[in-house]
């Protein structure tokens, strides 16, 4: 039988500084290699407080509820933890780091990575391979590594950087919290070949957003709604269609999709 990537089980999650505030109650997700799937909701839903724990934010606080990778328990694991078995969230507002070259981040990334996993360390040589290679597969421009770490990049290179670090990487599975905001549509659909030039047997994707657009680039195996912490509904992506019709008023929010 086939292990999942990703497997939540009755997931309860309150604020670490506010107890009384829990924002996830009894969220359940599979996610399998493979896979790609999307969560939406609305505002204050809980999608990215879902990104954010299963990052290992240390804001919050795990009351119930397991979360298994690969299956792992991870659910007392640090984000460094994670990262380095193979979990990476792009972030919705990734930010800059004056004075700290992309190729300098991504060779430390790199070789902590390898050196948690027991492996060798990369030489200038080997790292300076891997980069072209996979600036190939995802279409970045390999200049982008001679800036410094998001500086003056454009919210549509920011979000291609992001894409290219996973691949650096060698993540297996990619969170991507509303990376679609801010884009345009060119920026979207080369962001959105990156993830895609990514998709194989071995790795998963789980989209947060608001927006079905971002699904027409990346087509989803499986769409779920969350809402006042709870999945609501799943199915394929004609869930996320059927949404673009009702809004949320059937789960009983009155908010127009993409507030």
């Amino acid at each position: 039988m086939t292990t999942p990537l990703l497997d939540i089980k009755n997931l309860h999650v309150r604020l670490e500084d506010d107890p009384a505030v829990e924002i996830l109650h009894g969220v359940d997700l599979r996610i399998m290699p493979g896979e790609v799937h999307s969560i939406m909701g609305p505002n204050g839903s809980g999608k990215s407080t879902l990104a954010q724990v299963l990052a290992g934010k240390e804001d919050y606080e795990i009351t119930e509820g397991t979360i298994a990778f690969q299956g792992e328990d991870i659910t007392e694991l640090g984000p460094d933890e994670r990262a380095n078995a193979g979990l990476f969230l792009a972030f919705q507002y990734p930010v800059e780091i004056p004075g700290v070259s992309a190729m300098q981040f991504l060779k430390a990334a790199v070789n902590a990575k390898r050196v948690a996993e027991g492996k060798d360390e990369l030489d200038a040589a080997q790292l300076l391979k891997h980069f072209r290679e996979k600036a190939t597969q995802i279409n970045v421009p390999y200049e982008m590594l001679k800036r410094n770490v998001n500086e003056g990049f454009s919210g549509g290179e920011k979000k291609r950087f992001e894409i290219f670090q996973m691949a650096v990487l060698g993540s297996v599975l990619g969170i991507l919290d509303e990376t679609d905001s801010g884009l345009d549509i060119d920026a979207l659909r080369i962001v959105s070949e990156g993830v895609n030039s990514m998709r194989s047997a071995d790795h998963g994707f789980l989209l947060i957003t608001h927006y079905n657009r971002l699904l027409e680039y990346i087509v989803p195996d499986h769409v779920h709604i969350l809402v006042k912490g709870k999945i609501v509904k799943s199915g394929g992506k004609e869930v996320a269609h059927e949404l673009e019709q009702t809004g949320y008023a059937p789960f009983g929010v009155h908010e127009p999709v993409g507030a």
